[in-house]
C-alpha cells in the first residue's frame, strides 16, 4: 500500500463576486480531482488552531501530525533547517523577504508595500541583490553590529539569523497579509530589538531603491526589489520523527523551504525538483516524476506541495489561481494516477487538501476549515460528490489537522 499527500497551498477560498458567487475551487475545471471525490470522501478540517496565526507554517505542521501549539516556535527556524542551517543557543532566525515598496519621495514609514515577493523576483537575481546589500560597507557595518547574517535562497525567501537577540514581545507582521497598505504601523515593534530590525529595513531601502539592478527592473517594466522585510521569527525547533511515529518512510516534494524544513526535521527525505519555482510557472511534470520514483524506490509515503494557488492569490491574480487549480488537476493529479498505474501501483490512498484558505478578497490567509479529499483505490464509496468548499462543509468535520495522517494511514 502506498500513501500520497497533495497540498494545493491556499487554493481554498470564499465566494468570489467575479466568479458569480462561486469559489475558485467551484469554478475551476478539475475532472480528475472530482472523479476521485466521487469515489472517495470529502469533508472539512481545521488545520490552524484557534488563536494561532493562519499560515502554511502552522497549517502544514498540523497536516504532518505536529501540533503547532506544542511545536511551533516560528516559521523561519523550519525554513533554516531546509538549508542545513543549525541555530545556536541565543540565535533567532527570521524570514528576510525581498519586497517592493512604492516609489516616491515620502518618508519610509508612509510608503505602501506593493509586493511581498518583489514581483516574484527570479532566484539568482534575488541572491545577487541581497548579497550586494550585505556587502555594501554601510549596511555590512550595521548588520555586524546587530549580529545579523544572511543565508540567501534562490527565491525571494532569504533567511537571516541574529545572534544574541532578545525577541520577547516583538511584533513582526507577514508582508503578504498587508499588500497595498502603508507600512508605518506594520514595521517591527514591541521591544528594543525591533528598533534594530526597523533601522536595518530602512537602511536597506535607501541602498536598494536606486541600485542598478532595480533601475534595470523598472526599465523592463518589473517591480523593483527595493526593500527587505523581516518576519516569521523563531528559535531552534525539534519535531517528532515521522517514520517512527507512523511507521512510514517517504519524502516531500516542494519548491518552498518551509516544506523541506518540516521534512528534514521529521526525518522524511527532502526531494528537490529542478525547475520547481513556487510560482504558477513551475515544473509540475518533474514533481510527478519525482513522486513516482520515490514510491517505486521503496517509500511508503510521498507528499507533493504546490505553492502556485497561494502566490497567485497574494498577487491578486484570480485567473492565475484558477489556472493553478486546473493545472493541479491536469498536470499533477491526472498524470500521477496514470503513472502509478503504469508502474504497477494499484493500491494506494490519497489525501488532497488546501493547507489554509487564501482569500481573493483580502489577498491574505484565513484559518477557517478547508475541504479535504480522501480516496482509496481499493474501493468506491459511492459518494458521487465533487471537491470544493460547500461539499466539504456538508461532510465530515475534522477538528484538528493533526488527525489527518492517522486518517490517511487508516490508524483511526
Amino acid at each position: 500500500m502506498k500513501y500520497i499527500l497533495i497540498i494545493g497551498d491556499g487554493m481554498a477560498d470564499n465566494a468570489v463576486e467575479a466568479l458569480g458567487g462561486k469559489t475558485p475551487l467551484q469554478a475551476a475545471k478539475k475532472p480528475s480531482i472530482d472523479a476521485l471525490a466521487a469515489r472517495g470522501e470529502v469533508g472539512n478540517v481545521k488545520n490552524v488552531p484557534e488563536g494561532m496565526p493562519a499560515g502554511s507554517d502552522t497549517a502544514i505542521l498540523s497536516i504532518f501530525g505536529c501540533d503547532p501549539r506544542t511545536y511551533f516556535t516560528g516559521r523561519a527556524p523550519m525554513e533554516a533547517a531546509a538549508s542545513g542551517i543549525r541555530l545556536q543557543p541565543g540565535d533567532v532566525a527570521y524570514r528576510c523577504n525581498m519586497v517592493c515598496y512604492e516609489d516616491g519621495s515620502m518618508p519610509f514609514e508612509e510608503k505602501r508595500i506593493l509586493s511581498h515577493s518583489a514581483g516574484s523576483i527570479e532566484g539568482e537575481e534575488s541572491i545577487a541583490l541581497v548579497k550586494s546589500l550585505w556587502q555594501e560597507p554601510c549596511f555590512a557595518k550595521a548588520a555586524e553590529k546587530a549580529g545579523m547574517r544572511i543565508y540567501p535562497d534562490p527565491s525571494f525567501r532569504h533567511i537571516a539569523v541574529q545572534s544574541g537577540a532578545d525577541v520577547a514581545g516583538i511584533r513582526l507582521i507577514p508582508p503578504h497579509d498587508h499588500l497595498g497598505e502603508t507600512i508605518g504601523a506594520l514595521l517591527p515593534s514591541g521591544c528594543e530589538n525591533a528598533a534594530v530590525l526597523k533601522d536595518l529595513m530602512r537602511l536597506a531601502h535607501e541602498i536598494l531603491d536606486h541600485h542598478p539592478m532595480n533601475e534595470a527592473r523598472r526599465a523592463a517594466g518589473k517591480m523593483p526589489a527595493n526593500g527587505i522585510w523581516f518576519w516569521a521569527e523563531g528559535t531552534a525547533v525539534e519535531l517528532p520523527n515521522f517514520p517512527e511515529k507512523y511507521d512510514k518512510k517517504g519524502g516531500v516534494i516542494s519548491a518552498v523551504p518551509l516544506c523541506h524544513g518540516i521534512a528534514a526535521l521529521t526525518g522524511l527525505n527532502v526531494i528537490r525538483v529542478e525547475g520547481a519555482t513556487g510560482e504558477l510557472e513551475t515544473n509540475y511534470e518533474g514533481k510527478v516524476d519525482a513522486a513516482v520514483r520515490c514510491l517505486k524506490n521503496g517509500a511508503d509515503f510521498v507528499a507533493i506541495h504546490v505553492e502556485a494557488p497561494d502566490e497567485c492569490t497574494h498577487n491578486g491574480d484570480l485567473s492565475g489561481k484558477l489556472q493553478a487549480i486546473e493545472w493541479l488537476d491536469s498536470r499533477v493529479t491526472a498524470p500521477l494516477l496514470q503513472k502509478l498505474q503504469a508502474a504497477g501501483v494499484t493500491e494506494y490512498r490519497l489525501l488532497m487538501l488546501s493547507d489554509h484558505k487564501t482569500l481573493m478578497a483580502t489577498r491574505g490567509h484565513d484559518g477557517d476549515p478547508v475541504p479535504y479529499l480522501l480516496y482509496d483505490s481499493r474501493r468506491d464509496s459511492g459518494f458521487g460528490g465533487v471537491y470544493d468548499e460547500p461539499t466539504g462543509m456538508a461532510g465530515r468535520s475534522v477538528a484538528a489537522g493533526t488527525a489527518l495522517m492517522d486518517m490517511l494511514f487508516e490508524r483511526e
